[in-house]
């Protein structure tokens, strides 16, 4: 039976995920630990990736390679830089870019990745899916489908939000999703990056950030299976 993989970050971001399952088997595999369980008479992979676009990256390619997976899903937080999320809001990541990517010594445009180009898109089968979820559920917090802008910087300057949010039209900001995606868009493998506001970029987001984790993972948690 093919499985649907999630993949969090940081451990208060898979918790969470953890906790909508009565039960998961916890297992091992290429120095990476992940949890097997069962829901809705689907089976899910979950694993924490660590911190990251190289560490993003590394657990989905082995996830890849050592399992029949349908699609995979990216959830954590990320810092606002559309004025309109607030602490807690969701966004759904139709498109998602790398922002500290830069070969623009060569004459690529910011961003622009040889061979895969600058925008990867998650599975629009997926992305209908949550837009529909959301329009027939009224839900405690502003959800939107957008851009997210991933890169190996924790954002907390105001003036690299404003430049990031300039550059790409980005929503919110982040260190993994775009590198999830860059991989599967090369395995051909279906994805969505599902992200919820911790904190705001503005000089001291640090502290929003350990304030509003647990949060933000949990409004996740609460979306991430509408399927």
């Amino acid at each position: 039976m093919k499985k649907i993989a999630i993949i969090a970050a940081m451990d208060q971001e898979l918790a969470a995920i953890k906790q909508k399952f009565d039960d998961v088997e916890e297992k091992s595999l290429n120095d990476l630990v992940y949890y097997l369980g069962k829901l809705n008479q689907k089976e899910y992979i979950l694993i924490k990736s660590g911190i990251g676009k190289v560490n993003a990256a590394r657990v989905t390619q082995v996830l890849i390679d050592k399992f029949d997976i349908e699609y995979i899903i990216n959830v954590g937080t990320a810092g606002s830089l559309n004025d309109k999320l607030e602490i807690g809001d969701i966004i759904i990541g139709k498109e998602l870019v790398q922002h500290d990517f830069d070969t623009t010594a060569f004459g690529d445009e910011k961003g622009y990745i040889t061979g895969t180009g600058k925008i990867f898109k998650s599975d629009s089968r997926l992305i209908d899916m949550y837009k529909n979820y959301i329009a027939e559920n009224k839900l405690e917090y502003n959800t939107i489908i957008g851009t997210i802008a991933s890169g190996d910087i924790f954002c907390t300057e105001k003036w690299m939000k404003d430049k990031i949010h300039a550059k790409f039209n980005a929503d919110c900001v982040e260190m993994e999703g775009a590198a999830v995606a860059q991989i599967c868009t090369l395995n051909r493998v279906p994805f969505i990056v599902i992200r919820s506001i911790s904190d705001k970029p503005n000089g001291e987001n640090h502290i929003d950030f350990n304030r509003f984790i647990d949060i933000a993972s949990r409004r996740c948690a609460e979306l991430v299976f509408c399927g």
